[in-house]
């Protein structure tokens, strides 16, 4: 059985890299879904203009 020692616990520094991760493909996430949200309205008006451009090809 092994035993418990709070040195190594606290020096054990396994987990810090995956929380390390994590926080940064939050920030990664966060500044894509802000960057989409800025461009919404002129992204729908060019998909709006690209609709309305095939729609006069047609007829």
């Amino acid at each position: 059985m092994t035993r418990f020692d709070l040195k190594e616990f606290i020096a054990d520094e396994s987990g810090a890299s995956a929380v390390e991760y994590g926080l940064i493909a939050g920030l990664v996430s966060v500044a894509g879904i802000a960057g989409l949200h800025t461009m919404g309205g002129s992204l729908q008006t060019l998909f709006t203009d690209v609709a309305g451009a095939i729609v006069e090809a047609l007829s």
